[in-house]
Order: structure tokens, then sequence, then C-alpha cells
């Protein structure tokens, strides 16, 4: 019977290989101490035998995991997919292997999730936000754990960052709607509990509609949870609390797409009756019919600069930038016109 890989061990790719089981060690885990030509050989009979080296074993030779992790607040978004996907090809490059937590916008899980990485070993974390909890990130510097803040330019604890600034950016789409002469806004924002992303896209979108006399009352803001369905549901009720409505200010392409397939089934013609603005540029919003104007973010810089900046922090570089901009865009496309007269 052919021998499992699993028990294949360094004692058996050293005898294969006719050196001992420290030079098979070296050459795996400092292979700038072995020769290039035996290097190779060991290398060779690795792949000959499959072996696979213990991570554990490894960790304690090095007093490092090799490990990263990153805490989202949920999978289930292709920002953050698309944005985790940079993040890991990054730490390859370095070496690093990336472990995965999400939060689903909860600070106690994520506090739970910070815990539960230290455990594990992880030289560094990345963090999605500012919204954790004081205590989570003060554990992290009593454990001198190196992380930073992707998605926010402003960082609690003096915190580094990689991010933009959310009020300013979703700005950027509400001046592109008052330059159109719209008047009457509505706006579908994600839930602003524990969400310091979307809390500063209503308060950005609040400030310079009021710079131009227009005060957008509570029941024109309806938060949900970035979901088509919910926010369908969140167009209908901007509509039934005010019917003039010209423009649509959305903190999320997701919700955007939602208000543009409800103001479809209604008969309402986007953008001659309503005009729509997303958040994020994600795929999807360049294909829609009519295509969605929204604010881009630059979210794989974002995240490679975190990955590079973290890297650094664990290898101990000096002198690190405290904060990293993103770059960030209007994008301006088929879902937006000229307000109607009425």
């Amino acid at each position: 019977m052919k021998k499992n890989t699993g028990s294949i061990t360094i004692d058996h790719v050293a005898a294969a290989a006719k050196v001992s089981t420290a030079t098979v060690s070296r050459a795996l885990n400092r292979p700038e101490t072995v020769s290039p030509a035996l290097k190779e050989k060991i290398h060779a009979v690795i792949k000959r035998l499959g072996y696979i080296p213990n991570a554990g074993a490894r960790s304690l030779m090095l007093k490092r995991s090799g490990t990263i992790g990153a805490i989202v607040p949920t999978l289930d978004n292709a920002i953050f997919a698309q944005g985790l996907s940079e993040f890991q090809r990054q730490l390859n490059q370095s070496g690093h292997q990336l472990l995965v937590a999400s939060s689903n916008y909860d600070p106690n899980i994520e506090a739970t999730q910070i815990t539960n990485l230290l455990t594990r070993g992880v030289e560094g974390i990345v963090l999605f936000g500012i919204s954790q909890q004081r205590e989570a990130l003060k554990l992290m510097r009593t454990r001198n754990i190196p992380y930073i803040h992707v998605g926010s330019l402003a960082a609690p604890l003096n915190g580094y960052t990689s991010g933009f600034d959310n009020a300013e950016a979703i700005k950027l789409g509400v001046k592109h709607l008052l330059d159109q002469g719209h008047k009457h806004f509505g706006m579908l924002s994600g839930i602003t509990a524990n969400n310091d992303r979307a809390k500063d896209r209503v308060a950005g979108t609040l400030a310079l509609l009021a710079e131009k006399k227009i005060y957008l009352k509570p029941e024109m803001i309806v938060e949900c949870r970035y979901e088509l369905q919910e926010a369908r549901l969140g167009l209908k009720k901007l509509l039934l609390n005010n019917p003039k409505i010209t423009a649509i200010i959305c903190g999320q392409d997701v919700l955007a797409l939602g208000a543009l397939l409800e103001a479809q089934k209604q008969g309402i013609k986007v953008p001659k009756d309503l005009s729509i603005v997303g958040f994020d540029d994600l795929e999807i919003s360049r294909h829609l019919l009519p295509s969605l104007t929204t604010i881009h973010i630059d979210a794989i810089g974002m995240w490679a600069q975190a990955a590079n900046h973290l890297i650094c922090q664990i290898n101990g570089v000096d002198n690190l930038p405290k904060k990293i901009k993103a770059n960030v865009n209007l994008v301006i496309r088929e879902s937006t016109a000229t307000a109607p007269k009425r």
C-alpha cells in the first residue's frame, strides 16, 4: 500500500537526501544558509516524497507564525472579497498566510475575533473601519501586535489607516446632483449603528445639502441592510414620504441597484424622472441599464497599501506614515441627469 504522505516526516526527507535533519530545516527556514545545489536537491526530495513542513514546528523555530489576520464586517459583499483578494496577494509575496474572520457589524463579535486571532499567534491584524471596541484595540497594543485600519482615514488611539474620508467622498455625488439642479432629495443609507463609514456618508450628505439651504427631514433618510430587497422597500418609503423626490443618494451600490429596480417596477424613468447615485463602483454598476453613476474607490490600492504597511510594521520599519490616502473619484454614467421641471 502506498504510504500516506501525511506520515512523511523531516527524517524521511533527510534520509532520502542523505543529509541531516538540521540541514533540511535550514533549507526550508533559512535557505540563504544552504548552497544552491544542496537546496535544489532537498527541494527535489521534498517534492518527490510529498513532504509538508509542520507549521507549528516552524513557528517555534522562527518564533513567528507567518500568519496575519483580517476582520471584515461581512463576507457577503463584493467590495470586501475584492479587497481581501488583493490583501492576500500582497501577503503571499512576503510569505505570510491570511486568516479571515467576519464581525457582522457587531463590535462584540469583532472583539472576540481579535482575541481568537491573537490566540492563534497572528503577527498582525487588519481591521475594516474604526468602530472597534477601544479595549480590543488596547489589547493588541499591550501584546505589541501591529494592526492597521482600512476604509477610513481617521483612526482611534492615533492608529494607522489606509483609506479615505467617507464624508468628503460622498459629497462628490451630492455636488454632482446639485449641479444638475436637483432640490428634492432622499437618501438610502446603510445601518449607521456600529458602522462609521455609513454614519460619515450620511453626515457628509447632510452637511453639503445644508450649505445649499436644503435640509433633509429624518424620514427622508432610510437606513437599511445592504440587500436589494431592503433597498427596494427603502425607495418605496422615500417616495411615500415625498413624491416630489428627483434624486436619490445611496450609501452603497447595492442600495442604488435596489432603488433602480424598484423605480423601474413602478414605471419611474431613470434618469428622466429620478436620478440615482451609488457608492463603491462595483463591477456590476457599469453594466446596469442605465449604468450607475457612482463614487469609485481604489479598493485594490487601499488594501495593497495596508498589506505593505502592516508587513513593514511587523519587520520593525520606523517612521511609517499614520495615514495612507486612497484615491476617490466620481464616475458619471447614465443614472443621473438634469432635474425634471415640475
